[in-house]
């Protein structure tokens, strides 16, 4: 049976909107090239945790490319060309830079782009229900962009099934907060995989506890944040 030994060949795979929704509350903005750098350092840090030594087999990054749609903004009362963002910009050169990672596999999805919609925040929403807020008081900051990806959750699907299948790797190590992985995780699990989950900090439901292996965050920062 397969498991975790002396020398354990791991795979790391990177739910990359999470990750960087995660690192951005955390540590705050960055550049591509540190935001890179940041997350290289980060994966690695799990090859060596708890007394294990693993070989790095590779580290999946799956997210999808930036939108160039124009979407009409209800605050700003004019459609806004994503693609000549700085958000569209710095992802497309914190792509480039993983790329130059050794050991490094971008997975891109789609974004539904029909879908593509400007909401108030949540917490705005409370606010204006709360009275604390009026509609006149809305500033363009209190909108954020909604749009789904399309699939990066059956992309990472795959590439566990087929590398369990294959045998290529003895432990997978996946960086995500969402519960669509179960599936897939339990199919590792039975070809003798560990599969440990690291959510960054973020809470899990208790029930996901029953499909993985093990739950792990490498920096105390993240829980310390989630804590707060």
């Amino acid at each position: 049976m397969k498991g975790v030994n002396q020398c354990t060949k791991t795979a790391i795979l990177v739910d990359g909107g999470f990750y960087r929704r995660r690192a951005q509350a955390v540590f705050g903005d960055k550049s591509a090239c540190d935001r890179a750098n940041e997350l290289e350092k980060y994966c690695l840090r799990h090859l060596n945790t708890h007394g294990e030594s693993s070989n790095l087999y590779r580290i999946f990054y799956y997210d999808c490319a930036p939108s160039c749609k124009r979407v009409f903004h209800p605050f700003l009362q004019q459609q806004v060309d994503l693609g000549k963002s700085e958000l569209h910009d710095w992802t497309i050169d914190f792509f480039d830079e993983l790329k130059k990672r050794r050991k490094f596999a971008i997975r891109l999805g789609k974004l539904a782009e029909e879908q593509a919609h400007y909401n108030i925040r949540p917490h705005v929403v409370k606010k204006l229900c709360n009275r604390k807020l009026q509609f006149s008081d809305l500033q363009e900051s209190d909108f954020c962009l909604q749009i789904e990806q399309k699939g990066v959750d059956m992309k990472i699907g795959l590439d566990i099934a087929s590398m369990a299948y294959k045998n290529q790797v003895n432990q997978i190590i996946l960086i995500s907060g969402d519960s669509d992985f179960v599936s897939a995780a339990k199919l590792a699990r039975r070809e003798g995989i560990d599969f440990i989950l690291d959510p960054l900090g973020a809470p899990i439901k208790p029930d996901l506890f029953e499909h993985i292996d093990g739950l792990r965050t490498c920096d105390k920062a993240y829980t310390s944040h989630t804590n707060q």
